[in-house]
């Protein structure tokens, strides 16, 4: 059954791709429906909705632009995790939550790689969905450069957790041998801490700060 959704390489067959694309569907149907039964009060705005769409389409387009390739998965990007961080540090948790989500379907359909369910979800959905958590930090000072911060950390928590499930046997033969059991964690804050950091910088400069206020202004009123 397997080999009729997966590759031998661990790809996706024609038939595993209309399989994902119809469960994206559903999940979709599903969280619009949860999100429209909620009783809230405040509901999203079309202009809101548009901002949550070209952010998950910009945050896309630069998971190509890559600075670094990893071996064996991940790469340094240009910002491409900044998109979704700002969506849940204007729209709050759950808006960043679902926007993440939606990101890591599409990460998945990007470049499938399948081994088993709970992978699938360690790799793709949790690790995306995590970037979401900066809207824990709508309300704080520095909100966003906590947000990020903590939503790139996360990320790296759940690469983190699937490596040790499943790619210690990746690991190099040259990797020192005292720290093996550090591997996955070297390995996925590697690429992450590093285009955090570089994130992090242009963020923080006075030109850029005053921006990203200035968006926020338009995306929430």
């Amino acid at each position: 059954m397997s080999n009729f959704i997966v590759t031998a390489d661990g790809g996706l067959t024609g038939m595993g791709y209309a399989i994902c694309i119809v469960g994206i569907i559903l999940l979709l149907v599903i969280s619009m429906v949860l999100i429209k039964n909620t009783g809230e009060k405040k509901k999203l705005s079309s202009k809101q909705l548009g901002y949550c769409g070209m952010a998950i389409a910009l945050g896309y387009i630069c998971s190509y632009l890559k600075i670094i390739n990893m071996p064996y998965g991940g790469s340094v990007t240009l910002f491409s995790m900044l998109f979704i961080c700002l969506i849940g540090y204007w729209y709050g948790l759950k808006v960043g939550l679902m926007t993440g989500l939606a990101y890591g379907i599409l990460q998945f359909l990007q470049e499938p790689y399948v081994l088993t369910l709970f992978q699938v979800c360690c790799d793709y959905l949790l690790a995306f969905t995590a970037l979401g958590l900066s809207g824990l930090f709508t309300k704080s000072k520095n909100g966003l450069l906590k947000g990020y911060i903590v939503s790139v950390i996360a990320r790296g928590f759940f690469h983190s957790l699937g490596g040790y499930l499943y790619w210690m046997n990746y690991m190099p033969d040259d990797f020192p041998a005292q720290f093996s059991r550090f591997y996955p964690i070297v390995y996925n804050y590697s690429y992450l801490l590093a285009e955090g950091a570089i994130t992090l910088a242009i963020i923080s400069l006075p030109p850029v700060k005053e921006a990203l206020a200035i968006l926020k202004k338009n995306a929430i009123t």
